[in-house]
């Protein structure tokens, strides 16, 4: 089966670490963005000179009509998508839930679970021979994430909520649903939420005593995503150094 993978927010951080790696694997790779296309076409021009069936293709996936023409533009690139990875989210200021917006929440709702909710459905959809889907969840979906994203780890887990009913409706018809939840990474995500630093503030508190790399995430994402894992479904993989 020729293994079309599309990782959503696929141009920076984990998603376009896990870009790398399935390119690496032999899988055909579409890259989505939603503002960032230099970001995008500079990675899918690195994998395509290195002989990877690549593409990239804008959209908001908060927004069902650009998920739908995404899926679309996708197949006619590269075939049908035989593997997602559900990397697309935002997180906003850090700020208790007291001083949070409902536009704010509506934000990061609409992208984080909606989002994945859309690219879940479409994926199952037009998976007739099978598939697997990853979604990336957070370790702050269990801890919470006090006085900084409580509204971001609220996100999240819904997002392993997910993860764990599709699968059960989905496992019958040969699709496997699973999850990574990253711990603290080193990404510029981080910038988003007002902090560049907050990994080397967070890592005391790692029992590992450091930070994570993207690509120690998008391995992971990549063996659920294969064979290898053949046998696991609604599970949700913690990558996070033991926090």
């Amino acid at each position: 089966m020729n293994k079309t993978a599309l990782v959503t927010g696929g141009s920076r951080g984990i998603g376009a670490a896990t870009s790398r790696v399935l390119a690496a694997q032999g899988y055909a790779v579409a890259i989505n963005y939603r503002n960032n296309a230099e970001a995008a076409d500079a990675l899918c021009e690195e994998l395509s000179s290195s002989g990877v069936r690549c593409t990239t293709v804008q959209a908001d996936v908060a927004d069902e009509s650009q998920v739908l023409v995404m899926f679309d533009a996708v197949e006619d690139a590269l075939g049908p998508v035989t593997h997602l990875v559900n990397n697309a989210g935002i997180l906003e200021q850090q700020m208790t839930l007291a001083d949070m917006s409902p536009e704010r929440l509506q934000r990061v709702f609409a992208t984080n679970v909606t989002g994945t909710f859309l690219c879940c459905r479409e994926a199952v959809r037009r998976m007739n021979a099978g598939g697997a889907i990853v979604n990336v969840s957070s370790v702050a979906a269990k801890l919470g994430s006090p006085g900084e994203y409580v509204d971001y780890a609220a996100s999240k887990a819904a997002v392993d909520t997910l993860t764990i009913g599709l699968a059960k409706e989905v496992a019958g018809r040969g699709i496997r649903v699973n999850a990574v939840r990253p711990g603290v990474i080193h990404t510029t995500m981080h910038a988003d939420g007002g902090e560049p630093e907050r990994v080397a503030r967070v890592a005391k508190v790692v029992p590992m005593q450091r930070g994570g790399q993207p690509e120690e995430v998008a391995s992971a994402i990549a063996w659920l995503l294969s064979d290898d894992a053949s046998y696991i479904t609604g599970t949700l993989l913690d990558v996070s150094g033991g926090r």
